[in-house]
Formats: structure tokens, sequence, C-alpha cells
């Protein structure tokens, strides 16, 4: 039996050349190919198949998302925890400031007040120590004119008035007893200007409501209470007489006479009530209303 011819084909006359010669591709990357397309074509059998079973349903594709692995979702859920802990943070140091800020400006204005207070209570009782100095110097002057006056008249027979204690009556009696009994009573409470007690009186607080006692309504004022009665020698007071210092309706303080050359007053803050002796700051005059 005769072996089949095989028919000889020419090579090319540049085959031998290497620059001409096509790149040989490898077995990995033909292999590679050859399952790419093995894949496409059993994926279209398989389609045609049931494209044919199914000829009259239609065909839906179906897109599926990639879901987060555990590990993502907990750093998410992290991330998401830390961002809201910063903002509770920035919202606490907020409101930190704000009630900081708050209580600074409180306490600048309590200060300042504080400061004013302090000024006003300064200034009162400056005020207070310069009326006591103005006063003070007041009764030394007068002083000084009674007893240039009881000298002078002294020489045309006058009785002089100016240091004597000499008095009619040194007992009292009836309302002028009590009186006396009440503004005694008094002594050593304070001295505060307005107040007509219990607990504290000016000058003229302490003559006004010792009077109220028996029934007589005084004046409310030194000037007023030195006109209220009839105007008596210093020389002939009784118990109950009321003193003045000052002139007659112009009087800037006044007090109790209680007898035996003692007189019962509000004098000033720092005394307050006190019993005295005329000599200690004798009076300018004295009225009588009982």
């Amino acid at each position: 039996m005769k072996e089949p011819l095989v028919p000889v084909v020419p090579m090319s006359h540049t085959a031998h050349i290497r620059s001409h010669r096509k790149p040989r591709r490898s077995a990995s990357s033909l292999a590679v190919r050859a399952g790419v397309a093995s894949g496409v074509l059993g994926t279209l059998a398989v389609a045609g198949a049931s494209g044919s079973a199914n000829a009259a349903e239609p065909v839906t594709q179906t897109l599926e998302l990639p879901t987060l692995t555990a590990d993502l979702a907990a750093q998410a859920t992290q991330s998401a925890d830390a961002t809201e802990q910063a903002a509770a943070n920035y919202q606490l140091q907020a409101e930190r400031d704000a009630a900081a800020a708050k209580a600074a400006k409180q306490a600048k204005a309590d200060l300042a007040e504080a400061k004013h207070k302090a000024a006003e209570a300064k200034k009162k009782a400056e005020e207070e120590a310069r009326k006591e100095a103005a006063a003070r110097a007041t009764r030394n002057a007068e002083r000084t004119t009674l007893s240039t006056k009881a000298s002078t008249d002294s020489d045309s027979g006058s009785t002089s008035t100016s240091t004597s204690t000499s008095t009619g009556s040194s007992t009292a009696t009836g309302s002028a007893a009590a009186v006396v009994s009440f503004v005694k009573s008094q002594v050593g409470k304070a001295y505060v200007s307005g107040a007509t007690g219990p607990s504290a009186y000016d000058c003229s607080g302490l003559v006004q409501t010792a009077f109220k006692q028996v029934g007589i309504s005084l004046p409310r004022v030194s000037q007023d209470q030195s006109t209220a009665g009839t105007q008596v020698s210093l020389s002939n007071l009784q118990p109950g007489d009321i003193l003045y210092w000052g002139g007659a309706g112009s009087a800037y303080h006044v007090a109790v006479y209680v007898g035996d050359g003692m007189f019962v007053g509000a004098q000033n803050p720092s005394t307050g009530v006190v019993e005295r002796s005329l000599s200690y700051d004798p009076p300018t005059g004295a009225v009588r209303v009982l």
C-alpha cells in the first residue's frame, strides 16, 4: 500500500530573518486564553439550553453589591462613636466655658457692689464724725459765749447761767418722776439717727418717747422741742425739764434733766444713751412742759 503524499509548503524567503518573525505566545498565556474561551463557550451553551427550555420566561439579571466585612463594619461603628463622643466633648467644654464666663461676670459685679457699699459706709461714718466734731465745736463756742455773757451780767447783778449747777428741786414727782425713770432705764442703748426706740434712739427721739410715757406729745426734732414749753433758767432746773444746746428754735441737741446736776441724753453713735453731769457739756437753755 502506498503512503499518501504530503504536500510541501515552500518557506517564505524572509522566514529566516529574526526581526520578521512573530513573537510566540507563552504556554501559560495560551492556557489562560483557552480557559477563558472554554468558559465563555460553556456559559453560552448553558444559556442556550436554558433559553430553549424557558423560551417563554424573560431573563432577569441581578447585580449584587459587595457587602462590608465584619471588620469594616466594626471600624465604621467605632468611627461614628468617636465622632459622636468628640461632638459631646466639644459641647461640654462650651457649656463649661459659658458657665465660667458667667461666674466671672457675677463675681465682678459682686465685687463692684461690695466696694460700693464699703465706700458708702465709709462716707457715712466720716459724715457722722464730721457732724459730731462740728457739734462739739459749736457747743464749745456756745460755752465761751455763755461764759462771757455771764461775766458781763454778773457786773449788773444778773444771775450767772453758764456753769451753775444750782437747781430748784432735785426730787422728781408725778409725771416728771415717770419721765426721769424712763430715760434712766434707756442708758446704754445705741444712738441711731432717726430712731425713736425701743432699742436705739437719737437725741430728740429719746425725749419725745420719754414724754409720750406720760401722755405728752412733743415735736419730733430738737429745734421744735427747744420751744415746746416755758423757758426756764438753768439755775432753777427741775427733774423732767428739757435741756437744749444751741439757740431756742434752732437747737441741735436736747436731753432730759434728771436732778442732782445730771442729765440723760442720746449723745452720739460713739457713746449712745448716757447719763452725764451738766459740767460735762453745759446746755444753752431749758424748757419746762410738766
